[in-house]
Formats: structure tokens, sequence, C-alpha cells
């Protein structure tokens, strides 16, 4: 089938004819067959409309993609027939987010569907005008549908999508509003920002890109509630926000993970919207939302961030003048290491590079100073909330005492290794 329609598209009319009047056959669609050698539907013009409809169902998505190029009026009717009731049921999956369907497709093939699906209605629109191609997009069909766009084209398909959705207002209302007042609106946006601008992306820079139309528009204090609620720790049972997790008590590394990721991919890419001062205001942003952090669990944020971030982050601290700030920071880096397994030399090699941002000798040793006191404070802390406490309390406040003062004995056993190493012999 596939020849005989291929050999019918590349008929060569013996008379040569003008450009003027080459274009007026092309797009005519009244001209009989004596004064057109060559119809642009080709073979299928003398088949009824909903004949070759019932025809494309017995062709792939691939194979209805490559016959959408064969000339402008094919492609129309191939749009037409994905805009009826059983084109889009055959093509739009109705059912692929379903987790509890039998005999459900593997998630590589239905994304290789949707990327199949995204090919044919860029070829099928490659004519329109951007507003218009935008219409047909569905969910996953972002990524293949605009790849290979020029970054202004981006801009007016996030322009649209947030007029289609009317996402900014639902962002509006969701960072105005109290964190879990709105949670149903919460996890609309973020599952919307999630499925359709983010997740799949082959290349950072597109992932990048994406995330910074979201967040630039609002200021630096929407952008971290922003951030949390697409890539904040959530629910288990119903995969809402939850906005207490990391004030309540430490956290584990997954609740941070996606929040630590977010932070390096901006980091990383270096795009021209995004400065250091940027990112490293934004995590400073971030670690009091909903209110302040645990220092614990702002430490497992920066660790799991990398160590630019992590050391900028400090640094910054250092030159702001909030060195008793950093020195309980560095305290519970030295705990995150203990408790995680992680090399206790790593925090120990951090607090000296960043030691070196102070200018003279005395700011050097007032911050080792107050690094030592921060780690007695602490523990005695911590002892009063022991003595203070009720029992449930108290079994979690002795757990994080004892990991606190091994991470002190191990802390202090690497300070007296780098400081032998670098003895003169």
């Amino acid at each position: 089938m596939a020849s005989r329609i291929n050999t019918s598209f590349t008929l060569i009319p013996n008379q040569k004819y003008r450009r003027s009047n080459r274009r007026s056959s092309y797009f005519s669609n009244t001209t009989d067959s004596d004064s057109q050698p060559l119809s642009t539907l080709g073979n299928f013009k003398a088949l009824p409309l909903e004949i070759f409809q019932i025809t494309l169902r017995y062709l792939s998505v691939k194979d209805i993609s490559m016959l959408s190029m064969v000339s402008k009026t094919v492609s129309q009717y191939i749009i037409n027939y994905i805009s009826t009731s059983s084109g889009s049921k055959r093509l739009l999956l109705q059912d692929f987010h379903n987790l509890e369907l039998p005999g459900r497709r593997q998630d590589s093939a239905i994304l290789e569907h949707y990327r199949s699906l995204g090919l044919l209605f860029k070829r099928c629109t490659l004519l329109l005008p951007t507003k218009e191609r935008l219409k047909y997009v569905h969910k996953t069909l972002t990524e293949t549908l605009t790849a290979g766009w020029d970054e202004l084209e981006c801009h007016r398909v996030f322009n649209f999508l947030c007029e289609l959705t009317h996402l900014s207002r639902k962002m509006q209302s969701a960072v105005c509003s109290k964190p879990g007042s709105a949670r149903k609106l919460e996890l609309r946006i973020r599952l919307f920002c999630r499925n359709v601008l983010l997740d799949h992306w082959t290349h950072q820079s597109d992932s990048a890109f994406w995330l910074t139309r979201i967040l630039k528009p609002w200021p630096m204090v929407n952008q971290a509630r922003l951030l949390y609620i697409i890539f904040g720790p959530i629910s288990p049972q119903d995969g809402q926000v939850v906005w207490q997790k990391m004030i309540e008590g430490p956290t584990d590394e997954s609740s941070l993970k996606g929040l630590a990721d977010a932070i390096k991919l901006l980091y990383d890419t270096r795009t021209k919207e995004w400065t250091t001062d940027d990112v490293i205001s934004l995590v400073d942003e971030l670690s009091v939302v909903p209110r302040e952090w645990l220092l614990e669990n702002n430490a497992r944020l920066l660790i799991l961030s990398g160590n630019n971030i992590c050391f900028t982050f400090m640094a910054s601290k250092a030159v702001n003048g909030r060195a008793l700030e950093l020195a309980r920071l560095i305290v519970f880096l030295a705990l995150v290491c203990e408790k995680e397994l992680y090399c206790m030399d790593w925090a120990v090699k951090m607090m000296q590079k960043v030691c070196k941002v102070f200018s003279t000798p005395v700011e050097r040793h007032n911050f080792l100073q107050s690094v030592a006191n921060a780690f007695a404070c602490i523990i005695m802390e911590m002892l009063q909330s022991i003595m203070s406490g009720d029992r449930e309390e108290d079994d979690r406040n002795f757990l994080n005492l004892f990991h606190l003062v091994h991470a002190q004995a191990n802390f202090h056993k690497e300070v007296l290794y780098l400081t032998m190493n670098t003895l003169p012999k």
C-alpha cells in the first residue's frame, strides 16, 4: 500500500507550469482532474472521507505521521480525523495514568507513543502559526512538539499554557494563601508543572528553561513557596504537600532530594536569568518556608545540593557577618555526616575552606572558637530538651544526642588528622 501511495504522489506533469500556476493548483480544491493532473489527495481522492478515516485506523502513529507530510490537504484530513471522537479516543490514551488497570502498558511504551504522537502533531501543524499549533498540545506532547523551537517560541508556548489553564492565577492563589489551606490547588499545580512542563526532558537545559519560566515572574519569597509546592515532600497517602515536615523533626534524604535536584538544576545550567546570588538567596528563602527549618534539615539540603552550592551558601554567611549561624550550621553538617555515614573529613575540609573566607587570622581564630562553642551549646540544648520533654520525645532526643556526641568526637579527630598532616616534617 505504501508503494502505491508513494508512486501516485511522485508523478511529475509533462507540462512545465509557471510558479503562479503551480501555487494555484496546489491550494485549489475546486479544479477538476483535467485541469489538475496531480491531486493533492492522490488515489485517496476517490475515497469518501469516512473510508479514508477507517484506513487510518490500520496505520501506526508513525505511519500516519509520515503520511501527513505528503501534502497540505492530506495533513488537514488527518487533523480532522484526530479531532473526531474515534480518532481522539484511539490516539489520546484516556487511561495512561491509571496504575491499576489490568494489562496496562509499560511506562516506556506509553512515553514512546506520546513522542510519536507529538511528532505527528508537529508535522501536521508545520505550516500553522505558533498559537494555532499550540491548540494541539496535550499533556506529554509538549516535549516532542516544541523540540527544536527557539527560545522565543517556547516563551509563547508557556504564555499560551498559562492562559489556557489559568496557571498564573492558580499560582497566585496558592502562594498568597496560608500553606496547606488550599491542598487540592497545590496538588494541581504540582502535577501540572511536573507532568506537563518539567519531567521527561532529556537535557537539563530544557528542564531549567521551563522551571525558570515558572519561578521568575514571582518575587523571591513566592519563588521559594512555589519550589516547595512543586518539589517538596508529599504525603504517601494522598500525595499532598507536607508543609510541617522540615519544622517538626529531622527528615530523610528522600524528602529533600527533589528540592536539592531543582536547586542544582538552576545553579549548574548557569542561565543568564539565574546568577549565583539568585540561587543562594532562593536557598536561604526556602529554609524558612513555611517557617524556619530545623538546622539539621537545612544542613541535609545543602549536602544533597553539592559542594559548590554548600560552600557558596556558607561563604555568603561568612561575608555577611553571620559567623555564629555559620558555626551552628557546621555542627549540624557534622551531625548529618555522622547519621548518614558520610565521610566526616568532608565536613572538616568544608570548614577549612570556609575559614579562608575570613580576611584576618583573628577572624579565623574567632570562627574556629565559635564552632567549638557551638558543639557545646547544642549538646546542652539537647540535654535540656530531654529533661523537659515527654517520654516519646526523650527517646528521639537521646538518639539525637548520641549521634551528636559521636559527631563531635569524629569531627575533632579529623581536625587533628588534618593538623598533623600539615605540620612540617
